[in-house]
Formats: C-alpha cells, sequence, structure tokens
C-alpha cells in the first residue's frame, strides 16, 4: 500500500492526511499527525469525503443538456468553450449582474480569491457570495 500526503479540499483550513492507495484505488485516509491545523485529527469529510473518486454513478465525462433535454458527452474543450459562449450571450443579452458567481467553503483562500476576481474584473459584476455567509 502506498501513502500519499496531500491536502484535504473540503474547505480552505487546509489540513493534511495521507491518502492510503491500494492498487490505484484509495482504501482510506490516515491525519497527518503532527500537521498544525488538523493535529492528527479530521471532520467526517476528510475521514471520508474520498468514497465518491471510485463510485459507480460518479461522471467521468461533462455533459452538456440539448434542446429536448437528453445529455450529450463531449470533451473538456467543447464543454468549457459551450460555457463561455453561454456567459457572453447571457451578458451580452441582459448585462453583467445577470450573472452570479456563488463560491464555496471547499475551496481554498486562493481560489475563493480568483473567483472574486472572475466575477468582478471579467464578468464585470459584483454578484459574488458564499455558501458560509451569515
Amino acid at each position: 500500500m502506498k501513502n500519499v500526503l496531500t491536502t484535504c479540499g473540503y474547505c480552505g483550513c487546509g489540513c493534511n492526511y495521507y491518502v492510503n492507495v491500494d492498487n490505484g484505488e484509495i482504501v482510506g485516509i490516515t491525519p497527518k499527525p503532527d500537521h498544525p491545523v488538523s493535529q492528527g485529527k479530521l471532520c467526517v469529510k476528510g475521514w471520508h469525503g474520498y468514497s465518491f473518486v471510485h463510485h459507480s454513478d460518479r461522471l467521468k465525462h461533462p455533459l452538456i443538456k440539448q434542446q429536448d433535454g437528453t445529455f450529450k458527452e463531449t470533451t473538456w474543450e467543447e464543454a468549457f468553450k459551450y460555457i463561455a459562449e453561454s456567459f457572453k450571450n447571457t451578458i451580452n443579452n441582459y448585462g453583467p449582474d445577470s450573472i452570479g458567481i456563488l463560491s464555496s467553503a471547499r475551496c481554498t483562500n486562493e481560489e475563493n480569491y480568483l473567483a472574486t476576481k472572475l466575477a468582478r474584473s471579467v464578468i464585470k459584476t459584483n454578484n459574488i457570495d458564499h455558501c458560509a455567509r451569515l
């Protein structure tokens, strides 16, 4: 079994743990005992959040919804192109304030900063919020 040190991605705290990998599959998690944030402990997401990685229902390719309501598998390049065109069309038709960005506690501080830059500098909207805002 191989143990790979990584940083948990479920919030911005930055807890470290070892991902236990056996035959190419994640089989468990071991917290890093001397990490200054997690101190050898993890929340429930840190302990069990890996279960989706090898789940049979996990989507492995992007899907684009068709006019008839069905989904068509596509490439990442085409999916990003579709997203960019949809954003452009929405902004052109309804203005930049028709777009909002909802960030997440699963993002790092740096990722949340980039989401703010995307909203304010690229899209030109102040419509950005966070799921943990009180």
